[in-house]
């Protein structure tokens, strides 16, 4: 028996209270073993003659939406500024060994939506873009979690927006438009996935509110409803889980420049999905860093750097998994698009001055009026940005674990998930 090293999942918190409540929970946490026997690490690992297998068994797919390589880099810069010095501080994906390159555009658009890139990167067929699942002449596609799932292997989605959001449908449902929020949540109990958490329901109730409400729906599928870390440990053993915040809290997790006491962050939900997926055949988790993507749109420089560092953070969880099981942990880190054209640097000269942003403290999407006071902050830190929508630019592709040369160099969107099957064993 031997714990997953949870201790990256340690929250920080204003309130020495809370801090005790939170620390007794993660208390629990550390302690919630693992069962798998030497006869099976073994046979897993070493085939029998000390050789590891070339197969993924443990499997981690996380999407930093709208995580171009400007918003890898200024959150590396932003954490080197911080410490008073002119560098990148490396993020712990972007020290993985394996990197590549991967092109975004859509069936109809060379700049795609969520939808469409999040179809590519879980069937490996284009679409246009609003559309989610189904291919262009609105023909329904196949995610990979279906065969992944159908071979035995558990399956965790996940994602700090709604679950019903573009890139985390993308691995359960098929709709003609992403924005059909009802109609795609109501396909999760079909999947018979294993594990959903993270953000609520856009439309819980449907679009004018007279639907049955999805919770129920859930339920009535065989999922266990938990609200926040402390429910999730009490009910640890259910069969299928959907983890949410804290009821009375709906919809997206708070960005984390605005999170409070007891609100749920993307590494506790990946944290608990690894709990709960874990089994002698592995696992795959989808996990979505989604708010990069929203404070792409806003154009708000401060709340994207912290979302991104808040992105690593759930990576972290998956790599201190993998230092327990190096030779059967595949963790893959890329993007679905860039959103913003955000550049380090803007207008003439060679500054960057990310402490300017210091004085902010709440996202634009909390405190609408003050949009300008955060542009002025963007243009004193000369952080510029070229749109308030997504960018055609390719988007990098990190790896690390078994597998994890087949994502080295150039690639397409559609490329991803063919080769995490190959990487599973399951082409």
């Amino acid at each position: 028996m031997h714990p997953f090293l949870f201790k990256e999942v340690v929250i920080t918190k204003k309130s020495t209270e809370m801090k005790k409540r939170f620390l007794t929970l993660i208390v629990i946490l550390l302690a919630i073993p693992y069962l798998i026997s030497a006869q099976e690490r073994t046979r897993v690992a070493g085939q029998g003659q000390g050789r590891s297998m070339e197969r993924a068994r443990f499997v981690f797919l996380f999407i930093g939406d709208g995580m171009g390589l400007s918003q890898i880099s200024m959150a590396e810069a932003y954490i080197s500024t911080q410490k008073g010095e002119i560098s990148n501080e490396a993020l712990s994906f972007t020290k993985f060994p394996i990197m590549g390159m991967s092109t975004t555009f859509s069936a109809n658009s060379y700049i795609t939506c969520s939808s469409a890139a999040g179809t590519a990167l879980s069937t490996g067929y284009k679409t246009n873009n609003g559309m989610l699942g189904v291919d262009p002449q609105n023909n329904k596609l196949t995610s990979i979690t279906y065969k992944i799932k159908e071979s035995g292997v558990p399956v965790g989605i996940v994602s700090n927006v709604t679950i019903d959001h573009a890139t985390p449908a993308a691995f359960y449902a098929n709709s003609s438009s992403r924005n059909s929020y009802y109609d795609i949540a109501v396909q999760i109990p079909a999947s018979g996935f294993d594990f959903f958490g993270g953000g609520g329901f856009a439309q819980p109730t449907g679009e004018n509110k007279d639907q049955k409400n999805i919770y129920e729906i859930l339920e009535e599928g065989g999922y266990t409803i938990v609200r926040g870390l402390r429910e999730y440990v009490s009910k640890k053993g259910a069969k299928k889980i959907a983890l949410f915040q804290e009821a009375g809290k709906e919809g997206a997790l708070p960005y984390a420049i605005d999170r409070e006491d007891k609100d749920l962050s993307l590494k506790h939900v990946v944290a608990a999905a690894v709990d709960h997926l874990y089994c002698a055949k592995g696992f795959f988790l989808m996990a979505e860093g989604g708010k990069i993507d929203w404070s792409g749109h806003d154009n708000d420089a401060k709340t994207n750097i912290l979302e991104t560092l808040d992105f690593a953070d759930a990576v972290n969880v998956a790599v201190s998994f993998a230092r327990k099981y190096p030779n059967e942990t595949l963790i893959i880190v890329t993007a679905d698009h860039e959103t913003g054209g955000m550049t380090l640097g803007r207008e003439r000269g060679y500054v960057l001055n990310l402490n300017e942003l210091a004085s902010q403290s709440k996202s634009i999407s909390i405190d609408k009026e003050s949009k300008d006071a955060v542009k002025e902050l963007n243009n004193k830190a000369n952080v510029g940005w070229t749109t308030s929508s997504h960018t055609g630019t390719a988007v990098p592709v990190y790896a690390t674990g078994p597998g994890s040369r087949l994502f080295s160099g150039r690639m397409d969107n559609t490329e991803i998930p063919i080769r995490i099957l190959k990487a599973m064993g399951l082409e």
